[in-house]
């Protein structure tokens, strides 16, 4: 597989609260690991639960030695809410804070995705699928037929997440299983991307020409274009043929 893992502050936060964590090679028993982070907060709790989630949960993974990925997963993503939260709540200078996520891992042409939030993972093969799903408030009335997608309620309140790693004692993920297809593009992204830039303009990038380098900096660039409102960070994979064929 080949991978580029880029962040970009944007250009209205004075903080970059993305966090990502990419390795093509072992962590404990998986033979990849992929993390992204968003995190929340006032000064600069934002940034500091984005890192120590991700930071936790590479820990916890390193030293596991069970092969069954969503349950290790699950535990990862359990400990970690419970450290920050507490580190929340024992710091005031950190009150308040959180962080989304998105965790994958690709084994045997399998990818194992574990979400809360509203960060994001796409598939992008003949089109452009989101395999995760949103935790925020206008999704939740969207599937309650309450308002439509994209209107103006939902552009004006998307920002309202309902979940998130370290608000409350204990965390809820979703877990998703996809097999890959030779070539698949894989995105993992915050809202700082999928805020300013629509899936169809992510899929004619992504599925265009160039290097995945060339790709993943057209995204920022894009982002930024449209108005940079958030960090942006992006963690783009090629799938080509196995876990041991890696470019970076």
């Amino acid at each position: 597989m080949q991978i580029q893992a880029l962040t970009d502050i944007g250009l209205k936060r004075a903080v970059n609260q993305d966090f990502i964590f990419q390795s093509i090679q072992p962590v404990g028993v998986f033979p990849n690991l992929f993390i992204l982070a968003d995190g929340m907060g006032g000064h600069r709790s934002g940034d500091f639960a984005s890192k120590y989630l991700t930071e936790t949960m590479v820990g916890y993974i390193s030293r596991n030695k069970s092969e069954d990925i969503i349950k290790v997963l699950k535990s990862a993503i359990g400990m970690s809410n419970t450290l920050v939260y507490e580190k929340s709540h024992s710091d005031p200078a950190l009150s308040g804070m959180g962080s989304t996520m998105v965790a994958a891992v690709i084994r045997n042409g399998m990818l194992t995705v574990a979400n809360v939030g509203d960060s994001r993972l796409y598939i992008i093969r003949d089109g452009i699928t989101q395999v995760t799903k949103d935790h925020s408030y206008v999704e939740e009335q969207v599937e309650l037929g309450n308002i439509s997608r994209y209107s103006e309620e939902y552009n004006k309140n998307k920002n309202i997440i309902t979940r998130a790693v370290g608000i409350e004692d204990t965390v809820k993920a979703d877990f998703f299983e996809v097999d890959l297809v030779k070539n698949d593009y894989i995105l993992i992204c915050s809202d700082g991307l999928t805020n300013m830039v629509d899936d169809d303009s992510i899929f004619a990038i992504i599925s265009g020409h160039g290097s995945l380098q060339y790709k993943a900096n057209t995204l920022i660039a894009a982002a930024n274009e449209n108005g940079g409102n958030d960090n942006i960070a992006v963690i783009l994979i090629k799938y080509e043929s196995g876990d041991g064929e890696v470019n970076a």
